[in-house]
């Protein structure tokens, strides 16, 4: 499973590990992904969406059919 958020888009960012004595090796950080069903009332089923932490936290705040409309207009099969 690919590590990206369906609704902000959040990919890994890359670093790097620093040791005490300041060598440095590579890294990657990882957003918090969560597969979740959520219910749309205007497509009067369930969806399962690929979500961040965050992403679940712009849905509470916008609303899932405001959320699900914009991944319909760029094209998102859900």
């Amino acid at each position: 499973m690919a590590a990206v958020c369906q609704v902000t888009g959040t990919t890994p960012q890359f670093g790097h590990n620093v040791s005490h004595s300041n060598r440095r090796t590579k890294r990657r950080f990882d957003p918090n992904i969560q597969k979740k069903k959520f219910y749309v009332p205007s497509l009067k089923r369930t969806v399962t969406l690929t979500v961040s932490a965050k992403g679940i936290k712009v849905i509470d705040a916008r609303g899932i059919d405001a959320v699900v409309a914009d991944l319909q207009k760029k094209g998102v099969k859900l």
